[in-house]
């Protein structure tokens, strides 16, 4: 009885229990059915999360051109494989739709990538063992090309997949790479997974970030377990929105031109570092700038120097400053350029350390002081700072011409330079560019006030922001000046000095003087200080050559700086030598180009041709029509009819340049010394997939020469630079005697030391 009685109590308290648990447990599912939340979770947001797919659109990033439209930098597509492992993807397919064979997979992607094929095999027998769904190859799967992708596809193996991403490309390679910089693909980690989006690092695609950049869109859409679209997917679509164009002041031929000598130069003389800027001195559009050592944007890898130096990295710029300490001797109503003083050496007090001229302070007797502009006398500028113009005046003058101030260009990490001015001795050497420090574009500015009649042009490379949808033009810079250091008579004036350095049988300028147009400026040969040891480093080739120069000098259209630090010259040779080759080919091809009339008279200026109709002519009869006008044509094909050709009808070329002419049944060119604008052109006319190695004239071509090609096929070319001769002979005898005394001047300023007062 008592164990019946124990039994019926244990068993109530069961039921209890038992009860207590279904009633919590119904309620807690009539809790769940009321409201639909478990523990403050939307059971149908989180229903709708599992069973919806969403992406980021990525916007375009605008492209950047040049002043003419041409592209410098743009979106390419290029593809991020992934491999799917799972069976369950295949089934209900008739054939794998999944990695069946890793090993057959790792040797075929292996064999079109160029990878190692173990290091393939291992990333997925590691996902198999990890039953992974699906993986990805890492760096060796991303940014795969259009060819590369096809290649796979094409191979038949299954289970691997692309997902489209950007790629920023400059198909111009180092070409202005300081300026327009680059952009790289980075990784940002969201709710959704890694995503990657495209930013800039430096140059304008830094400073331009958010106006190329763009709004990025998105998609969403319902999915199955296997990540597929449903038929009823609810698909949501917002647009993305393609980011601005920026044209930049840059003209792609010129600066294609300027690249191509400073690579020549580069080779030649192995500098340590070179500058150069074209400007227009009546506005302040930059049109090239260069510097070495320099880097390719498309693989910016072991980069020598991040500064864009002709805006970033001071120096002492030697005798181009004394373009400024005459111009202030003008402006002060003081300078008779006919008097005459004693050249050789100068010391205004005993306390003051002699200055001296760089003949090793032999001078050239008793001189002018026009002669002493001409040839680059330290004693003249010495003596007009001291006793004509006054030191403090002077120094007022520095400060007008805007070199203790940044010039407000508008690109990144623009640095001022130290005016070293405080003791007799600083300021003696300030009058002819030593001990202070400038930037070779607070040069082009203050420069800039000989051309516009006095007015300083504040330089600029952004000329204008387009919306990439509508082409409206959004912002487009206009020229400003930024001050008056002096009047129009001294900037005339000046300009008379200026052509008299390079004109003039005593000038230093002589190597710089050109066929076709009358060129003036200001050599200038600046020592380096010594790092180690304090004062200058000695040795011929230890200085900073570089010259400042106009032309054509009646109204100058381009004004040019060049520099080359420690060139390894021969024995025979001057600082002027590399600077002449890079300054007379760029001024003068770019003049000719820019369609700027000649000082020479009409008989030898060159008479354009007027371009005819070529489109649906017989071949036969428009390559000689051409040939009769003086125009080398290249015909791309064999067919009888031209069907397209680079040059327009009615569009006016020199002789003797070439033309591409398609025909109905295109072959394959030979592109042996074709240049790279030439190449793109062509490729252009039948919109080829182009890849490029090296820069120059090609050497090498992926398509066999003959072969029948078609539009979209795949083009690869290498470059190189020829190893030509660095400079123009014609006019060495006459210069002689100029060249001796700038092998002279390599020396300028050589033996004079620091003050240590």
């Amino acid at each position: 009885m008592k164990k019946n009685k124990m039994a019926n109590v244990m068993a109530s308290i069961y039921m209890l229990v038992f009860v207590a648990l279904f009633l919590v447990i119904a309620g807690r599912f009539m809790y769940i059915q009321s409201t639909g939340e478990v523990s403050g979770v939307s059971l149908n947001e989180w229903a709708e999360q599992q069973r919806t797919a969403s992406y980021k659109m990525n916007a375009e990033r605008g492209q950047i051109m040049d002043k003419n439209g041409m592209v410098l930098a743009y979106d390419r597509p290029a593809f991020r494989m992934y491999a799917i492992l799972d069976e369950a993807y295949s089934e209900n397919s008739p054939e794998d739709l999944h990695v069946s064979n890793t090993e057959e997979t790792a040797e075929t992607l292996a064999s079109i990538l160029d990878e190692d094929k173990s290091e393939i095999k291992s990333i997925l027998d590691d996902a198999v063992q990890s039953e992974r769904f699906q993986v990805e190859f890492g760096q060796l799967g991303r940014q795969l090309s259009q060819q590369e992708k096809e290649a796979i596809e094409e191979s038949g193996i299954p289970g691997i997949y692309f997902d489209e991403e950007p790629m920023r490309y400059y198909p111009n390679g180092m070409f202005a790479s300081h300026i327009i910089g680059f952009a790289r693909e980075v990784e940002e980690e969201t709710e959704d997974g890694i995503e990657h989006s495209i930013t800039g690092v430096t140059g304008m695609e830094h400073v331009m970030n958010e106006v190329l950049g763009g709004k990025d869109g998105s998609i969403s859409y319902q999915r199955d377990r296997y990540n597929k679209k449903l038929l009823d997917p609810d698909e949501i679509i917002q647009e993305p929105e393609d980011g601005d164009l920026v044209y930049l002041t840059l003209d792609q031929k010129i600066q294609t031109l300027l690249e191509d000598l400073m690579t020549q130069v580069d080779e030649q003389y192995n500098p340590t570092k070179m500058n150069a800027i074209i400007m227009d001195p009546k506005t302040g559009e930059i049109v090239a700038m260069s510097t070495r050592p320099s880097f390719n944007p498309n693989s910016p890898e072991n980069v020598e120097n991040w500064y864009n130096d002709p805006i970033s990295s001071p120096f002492e710029p030697g005798s181009t400053f004394k373009i400024f300490t005459w111009a202030a001797a003008i402006e002060e109503g003081i300078y008779n350029g006919e008097e005459t003083f004693e050249s050789g050496t100068y010391q205004p007090n005993e306390r003051i350390e002699e200055i001296r001229d760089h003949n090793q302070g032999e001078g050239w007797g008793t001189i002018s002081y026009d002669e002493g502009f001409m040839r680059s006398s330290n004693v003249a500028a010495s003596k007009l700072l001291w006793e004509d113009i006054g030191a403090d005046e002077f120094y007022e003058y520095i400060q007008d011409f805007g070199f203790e101030e940044p010039t407000g260009i508008d690109l990144p990490d623009e640095s001022i330079g130290h005016i070293q001015y405080n003791w007799p001795s600083e300021k003696l050497r300030t009058a002819f560019g030593q001990g202070t420090t400038v930037t070779p574009i607070q040069q082009m500015r203050a420069a800039s006030a000989v051309v516009n009649d006095g007015q300083m042009v504040k330089p600029y490379v952004v000329d204008k922001i387009v919306d990439s949808t509508t082409g409206n033009v959004m912002e487009e810079t206009e020229p400003e000046y930024t001050g008056q250091p002096i009047s129009p008579e001294t900037a005339e004036e000046m300009k008379e000095l200026l052509a008299s350095v390079v004109n003039d049988e005593d000038g230093t300028g002589a190597p710089y003087k050109l066929d076709d147009y009358i060129v003036g400026g200001k050599t200038g040969t600046a020592q380096m200080p010594d790092p180690e040891g304090g004062g200058y480093l000695t040795g011929r080739d230890n200085y900073v050559f570089s010259f400042l120069g106009m032309a054509p000098m009646d109204d100058p259209e381009l004004m040019v700086y060049v520099s080359i630090q420690q060139p390894e010259l021969e024995d025979t040779e001057s600082g002027s030598a590399p600077l002449a080759f890079i300054f007379n080919n760029v001024v003068e091809n770019s003049l000719h180009y820019l369609d700027v009339e000649t000082d020479e008279n009409e008989s030898n200026q060159i008479e354009e041709v007027e371009f005819p109709e070529v489109v649906d002519e017989s071949t036969e009869s428009i390559q000689s029509d051409l040939e009769e006008r003086g125009i080398q044509p290249i015909v791309i094909g064999e067919g009888e009819n031209i069907v397209s050709s680079n040059v327009e009808a009615g569009e006016r070329i020199l002789p003797n340049e070439k033309v591409l002419l398609l025909t109905d049944e295109p072959t394959m060119p030979d592109l042996t010394g074709w240049s790279l604008r030439e190449v793109m052109s062509f490729a252009d006319m039948l919109d080829l997939q182009t890849e490029r190695f090296g820069n120059g004239y090609v050497t090498s071509q992926s398509i066999e020469v003959g072969k029948p090609i078609q539009e979209g096929d795949y083009l690869g070319f290498e470059l190189e630079i020829p190893s030509g001769e660095s400079s123009d002979d014609s006019g060495d005898e006459d210069n002689e005697e100029t060249e001796e005394e700038n092998n002279e001047e390599s020396t300028e300023e050589a033996d004079e030391e620091t003050e240590d007062e």
